[in-house]
């Protein structure tokens, strides 16, 4: 079966495939995003790509640790062997999808949620957004029950930057 990015979809380009990924990811990723950046090509059949995941487990090319999927050495080695034989606009889609992956990781890691509950009741939200050298913002924030610390977490990480930016103008104004 060809997909419609020209990828002849046997079980050992499958595998190449999410060698390439795993190397190009160079850090450990869960199964849902190994899935989204491999299943570029609707020529994939779920249940191959299963298949092909347990199959590089047991032959010892990648390993799977608290419910995330690296490359093992051999698998390293095996992939740079073989990535070659990939279609080059299938490893130009891998490559734009890990590199947002990348992105969104990145960006997470620069910022930081947690809370502490207060012995009176209600909780104490700690906020903080790095720019990747030193802490830029740092914010306690009061949440009257653990559903609205969530929401302010949860909040705070989809919007951190422009929470900071408008925290700035205020401020400047």
């Amino acid at each position: 079966m060809v997909g419609n990015y020209g990828f002849i979809h046997e079980k050992l380009d499958i595998k190449i495939l999410i060698l390439y990924v795993l190397r190009l990811m160079n850090d450990a990723i869960d199964i849902g995003v190994l899935t989204e950046i491999a299943m570029c090509d609707d020529g994939i059949n779920y249940f191959d790509f299963v298949e092909c995941v347990q199959d590089l487990e047991k032959t010892e090319h990648i390993k799977i640790e608290d419910g995330l999927y690296s490359l093992t050495p051999k698998g390293r080695r095996n992939c740079e062997f073989t990535e070659g034989s990939l279609p080059y606009t299938v490893r130009t889609i891998v490559e734009n999808a890990v590199f947002k992956q990348r992105s969104i990781k990145f960006r997470n890691s620069l910022i930081k949620t947690s809370r502490s509950e207060m012995d009176d009741g209600g909780f104490t939200v700690f906020l903080s957004l790095s720019d990747g050298i030193s802490e830029i913002a740092t914010m306690g924030l009061y949440a009257a029950d653990l559903s609205q610390a969530k929401d302010i977490e949860l909040g705070f990480r989809r919007n951190a930057e422009k929470v900071y930016n408008e925290l700035i103008n205020t401020i400047l104004q």
